[in-house]
């Protein structure tokens, strides 16, 4: 389908422009005044991963936000889905999501649902999936540690794509190209093999630790824990879709705090990692 690029509501019209570099403080102020704590460094980094349109009055003032994030060639996911409040009512939110599935080439979809939003993905076609959880907190200085892990090597690059790979729905290479020179990771590697891995990198307020990719909940605390105790005094997110059990617990532990979920959906083929590796911490709740 093709959808129309300008819409009219009541006494003005928005019209749909491609996200730049340029735009990035006019996108940077819609996240804000939505209550997101990305940084426009943050907006910058999510350009380097996929491309975006946004939705601007005649004067300018930017009304909403999309993204899509192109994995694969029959794969991709919806990001920064951001409508201003006062235009939800117009049906703007319906409007900028039809443009990126316009653009999606047919791929296979993911995207994370606000509860506000899940009628929307619903009605075109998405899935519910399991929830993803948002910790986040000011570490206390007293956060325990907790051993098991060790710092990442520019060796351990090959394996840690080759788990990433079983355990997201698909080879992610060109994300992790853009993730790895800007974060600090820890490995699991017991008897010379790698079997876990975790990222910390600057975002919003403070670190995000993802994705966190484990055999189990112990590998997964044992990856974590460095990242956390790394940033005590410090904030730090975690997004996990983790309902329950030792993981969750910990992050609890250690003083993080749940402050929202989203909804999990998907469009087309239900796609999962062929294992054994879970994934236990999102890169962001964009991508998973």
């Amino acid at each position: 389908m093709t959808v129309k690029s300008q819409k009219k509501i009541e006494s003005f019209s928005l019209s749909i422009l491609p996200m730049t570099v340029a735009d990035i403080p006019r996108l940077h102020q819609l996240s804000v005044g939505a209550g997101w704590m990305h940084r426009p460094e943050d907006w910058a980094f999510a350009l380097q991963l996929g491309d975006g349109v946004f939705a601007a009055d005649e004067i300018g003032r930017v009304a909403g936000s999309a993204m899509l994030y192109p994995i694969t060639d029959d794969f991709a996911a919806l990001g920064m889905v951001i409508i201003a409040p006062r235009l939800i009512e117009h049906g703007t939110d319906h409007w900028l999501v039809e443009q990126m599935l316009d653009r999606s080439g047919g791929r296979d979809l993911v995207v994370s649902a606000t509860p506000e939003a899940y009628p929307v993905y619903i009605s075109h076609g998405f899935r519910a999936g399991r929830t993803v959880f948002q910790f986040q907190a000011v570490v206390p200085e007293t956060v325990a540690r907790v051993p098991g892990a060790r710092a990442m090597r520019a060796g351990d690059l090959p394996r840690l794509r080759a788990i990433d790979a079983a355990a997201y729905p698909v080879s992610r290479d060109q994300v992790l190209d853009l993730l790895f020179p800007i974060s600090t990771g820890t490995v699991i590697e017991r008897d010379g093999e790698i079997t876990g891995y975790a990222l910390s990198r600057q975002f919003g307020r403070g670190q995000i630790i993802g994705p966190i990719v484990a055999l189990n909940e112990e590998d997964a605390i044992a990856l974590t824990a460095p990242h956390i105790l790394a940033n005590a005094g410090g904030f730090v997110r975690v997004d996990t879709r983790q309902s329950e059990g030792p993981f969750r617990d910990y992050l609890q532990a250690s003083g993080l705090k749940l402050v929202d979920t989203v909804i999990s959906m998907a469009r087309g083929e239900d796609r999962r990692g062929t294992g054994p590796q879970r994934i236990f911490g999102l890169i962001n709740q964009g991508i998973g």
